[in-house]
């Protein structure tokens, strides 16, 4: 199933609002999750219109998407350890280079929004570890991970800042650069599908749960 869209907190949401898409996704069963976000990048080596793998994300929302009553679907406190499935990246990294798709790693932090964020605050966020910043796929991602869901995120480099000579952005420059970047994710995550789908249907034809990979790094 795909969603057109998504709900955001900064939209005025509730996080049981935001990531309730996420549980009816389990409910119906859906084991692989793939999210994508435009952001803000502020590692130096990143160039607008880079792709971001997500390795890993710093939650820096206001509210948890776990907090109160806790779903059976996972422990009160789970780990986060994995939370990005690394399976998934290097199948990911494989195909952005079989196909010669430029392909960047790195650290998405989630904020609330809805503004962009100021130099100083790209600068801090970039000294907490993240390489990059948008108002969306945390608290989807935490409740995936809650659930058992294996997951895979990509981000659009929309924007860049925190450097010396800091470039003013507005949602339209954001949206175009993500159009342009579209056909190339949609690209790796359309043979990623493609792939998991033979592993799939080989482990059932053969009954062999162990397959090779290359080690993750």
């Amino acid at each position: 199933m795909a969603m057109q869209g998504r709900f955001h907190y900064y939209e005025g949401y509730s996080m049981k609002e935001v990531t309730f898409p996420v549980r009816v996704m389990y409910e119906l069963g859906i084991k692989t999750l793939f999210v994508s976000n435009a952001a803000g990048g502020m590692n130096p080596k990143f160039k607008i219109g880079d792709l971001m793998i997500i390795t890993d994300h710093i939650n820096f929302f206001p509210e948890h998407p776990l907090r109160g009553k806790n779903y059976p679907t996972g422990p009160r406190f789970p780990d986060m350890h994995e939370t990005y499935d690394k399976k998934l990246v290097q199948l990911a990294a494989d195909i952005a280079y079989e196909k010669k798709i430029r392909v960047t790693y790195g650290v998405y932090i989630g904020v609330q929004g809805p503004t962009f964020e100021t130099p100083a605050e790209y600068r801090m966020y970039h000294m907490m570890g993240a390489d990059a910043v948008g108002m969306s796929t945390v608290p989807e991602v935490i409740v995936a991970h809650h659930c058992g869901i294996h997951t895979f995120g990509i981000s659009v480099i929309t924007d860049l800042g925190g450097f010396e000579n800091p470039v003013e952005v507005s949602h339209e420059e954001v949206q175009e650069a993500a159009n342009a970047a579209q056909p190339f994710m949609t690209e790796i995550m359309r043979e990623m599908i493609i792939r998991s789908e033979k592993m799939e249907l080989q482990k059932t034809e053969t009954f062999n749960t162990e397959h090779p990979t290359k080690e993750w790094k």
